[in-house]
């Protein structure tokens, strides 16, 4: 993993964030601390993956000279849905943690409140935004899926993947199990990858999908896409295990450890270090396959993935 990608993922994320900006509710009137709340939220910096992985999807089937304009909603729209996620997640009431990419949570600047109102607003203003994009976005090829409209099928996915049956769902499995010890053990190591396929996957699936949807894909190459997302994102969370472990909390900029404190099962708990780690190997790889297999070898997206899967932080 050279400094030459270090360079190119960085040179994107800033790409990202100048999108994120032109999106951002202007902080006025009486909704005004809530905005700013929302705005700290964004803005508290973060690797940006997601709309990341909708651009690049979008690249790989729309080509690199299409109008990449066209998916700017839908990748704002996603990141503020991921925001709200971590916002609600860092609640005292959730895993209560006070520090989040090197510096306060919402909650410990705003208070639990107004940071629990950020996150619904936040949520709102995802679809507020999706919805204007595909309202004003430029005319779209038919899609042979369940619904032709592309920005349709677009939403469908985006409104899907977020909710109870996607990373909602996770985040429900996922609490449940908390100090939950008398819970056999097979049964335990299905809900953990039903949390890891939800609470994590479902959000990278939803962004490899839209952007290929948006794109021109057929249904059969995004259902294609949302495969690779699956391995991704369980990987991804595997790998984030490992890092609770391993890591410390100035390179991670978050408290470690706190899987264990909240008494929470893990990949590394229930499978032990090495097979976490041959888990990561064989999900990225077979990951990496699908995308070869769709024609798209040695794209950025490969560099991405391995990138994620020997990150450490």
């Amino acid at each position: 993993m050279g400094n030459d990608f270090n360079k190119r993922l960085a040179d994107k994320a800033a790409h990202i964030e100048d999108i994120l900006k032109a999106f951002l509710p202007k902080e006025e009137g009486y909704a005004r601390t809530v905005i700013e709340a929302m705005n700290y939220s964004l803005l508290a910096g973060g690797k940006r993956l997601r709309p990341m992985m909708i651009l690049e999807a979008y690249k790989l089937f729309a080509g690199n000279d299409a109008d990449e304009k066209v998916v700017y909603p839908f990748m704002a729209a996603m990141e503020m849905i991921h925001t709200y996620s971590l916002v609600h997640d860092d609640l005292p009431a959730m895993d209560n943690d006070e520090y989040r990419r090197g510096r306060k949570t919402t909650h410990a600047v705003y208070g639990a409140g107004m940071a629990t109102l950020a996150g619904d607003g936040l949520l709102n203003l995802a679809y507020e935004t999706a919805i204007n994009g595909a309202m004003r976005g430029t005319t779209l090829s038919d899609y042979d899926g369940d619904n032709s409209n592309r920005y349709l099928a677009a939403l469908d996915i985006l409104a899907g993947k977020a909710g109870i049956y996607g990373m909602v769902g996770g985040q429900c499995a996922d609490i449940c199990a908390e100090n939950a010890t008398e819970i056999p053990e097979d049964e335990m190591k299905d809900t953990l990858h039903y949390i890891d396929e939800n609470k994590t996957g479902a959000l990278i699936e939803a962004s490899l999908m839209i952007g290929a949807v948006i794109g021109g894909a057929s249904a059969q190459q995004v259902s294609m896409m949302e495969k690779i997302g699956s391995n991704v994102g369980i990987a991804f969370q595997i790998q984030d295990d490992i890092l609770d472990i391993t890591s410390t909390s100035e390179v991670l900029g978050k408290p470690i450890g706190s899987d264990e404190k909240n008494g929470k099962s893990t990949y590394v708990s229930l499978y032990g270090m090495d097979n976490a780690r041959d888990s990561v190997k064989k999900l990225s790889e077979e990951a990496t396959d699908i995308l070869d297999g769709l024609g798209f070898e040695n794209s950025f997206l490969h560099e991405l993935f391995n990138y994620l899967i020997y990150r450490e932080k």
